[in-house]
């Protein structure tokens, strides 16, 4: 039987963490080298091949553009090699949905794209990074797995990268999959789809933005005054994300800021910082008189990296935005 070949790009994290003690809670993100990690798979005699790439080797609380773009590259040139079968990344949990959706919004659906990352450190009693990187085998070596987008393994589930959220700090189950369910369930042995793939042959939805540009998040709480907002387009925010209450509300006074931000050629996306529900237009929020958007499923962090996408592409009018965030 002929392998599949697997390029694995790694990036650091929990996953590739040593904190010296097996009972310890402090940890080092990014200790290990891919090499080691990879190293450990292959003794365990799964059905992959697996190509080591090391983009990066540190928590994912640091990634950013320099690594996004590394990471696109990587893909990219993976996407047009015949001879590798699909793709996965190591990456820390906390800023996965943010990759997962940069680089769901910018590569072809044509080979899968697994993030796969862990919750507790590769040296600690109970650690769940080598069985979520086996996971990760499974999944990214199925020729099934084509045409669902980027998706993120952890916890036995696999999950869509719009939809997937770190929704608990240190829990082996911290992700959560929003508005859609798991795409499917996974162990080592064993991968059940819950349905077909349903972006088979996709293009990139956007292409991958030579820069990034500053969009801000801007947390709502009770008795705040506009200063904020003031601040925000002061160190030249091109885009505003609202962590607003219930659904993606705050005061009054903000909500006039935040239309005359939008008035100024700045978008603003109402996002919630409740962890989960649908941020409707004009509810509470009279979206259509203030120029706002309503994020939908989104919540802010996602929110945040598809208006800086959007942005980048030139994208700034408050319905085509509006339109992006309701084509999940």
């Amino acid at each position: 039987m002929t392998l599949r070949r697997i390029l694995v790009l790694g990036t650091g994290g929990t996953i590739a963490g040593a904190g010296g003690s097996a009972t310890g809670a402090g940890y080092r993100a990014g200790g290990l080298a891919l090499d080691a990690l990879v190293a450990h798979l292959g003794a365990l005699g799964l059905a992959a091949e697996l190509v080591p790439q090391e983009v990066a080797r540190i928590g994912s609380q640091d990634i950013g553009f320099a690594e996004w773009r590394a990471l696109h590259a990587a893909c990219t040139a993976a996407m047009d090699d015949p001879a590798i079968d699909g793709i996965i990344i190591t990456h820390g949990t906390d800023t996965a949905e943010e990759t997962g959706l940069l680089l769901d919004l910018t590569l072809p659906t044509a080979k899968p794209v697994v993030l796969v990352g862990a919750m507790r450190p590769a040296d600690a009693v109970g650690a769940d990074g080598m069985r979520n990187f086996a996971n990760a085998v499974k999944v990214a070596s199925d020729p099934a797995a084509a045409g669902r987008g980027v998706m993120l393994v952890m916890g036995d589930a696999v999950l869509a990268a719009r939809d997937a959220r770190k929704a608990a700090t240190s829990a082996i189950d911290a992700f959560r999959t929003f508005p859609r369910g798991p795409l499917a369930r996974v162990t080592p042995a064993s991968l059940d789809w819950f349905g077909p793939a349903h972006r088979l042959g996709e293009a990139a939805r956007y292409p991958f933005p030579q820069e990034l540009p500053r969009v801000a998040i801007l947390t709502a709480g009770a008795g705040m005054d506009a200063q904020p907002v003031d601040a925000l387009l002061g160190i030249g925010a091109r885009g505003i994300v609202l962590a607003g209450m219930g659904q993606g509300n705050a005061p009054r006074t903000v909500l006039e800021a935040l239309a005359r931000a939008a008035a100024s050629g700045v978008p603003v996306v109402r996002a919630s910082r409740v962890d989960e529900g649908l941020v409707d237009r004009n509810v509470e929020v009279d979206d259509d008189a203030l120029g706002l958007v309503a994020a939908r499923a989104l919540g802010p962090a996602k929110a945040r990296m598809l208006l800086m996408v959007l942005v980048a592409n030139g994208v700034t009018d408050a319905k085509a935005v509006q339109a992006a965030f309701d084509g999940g």
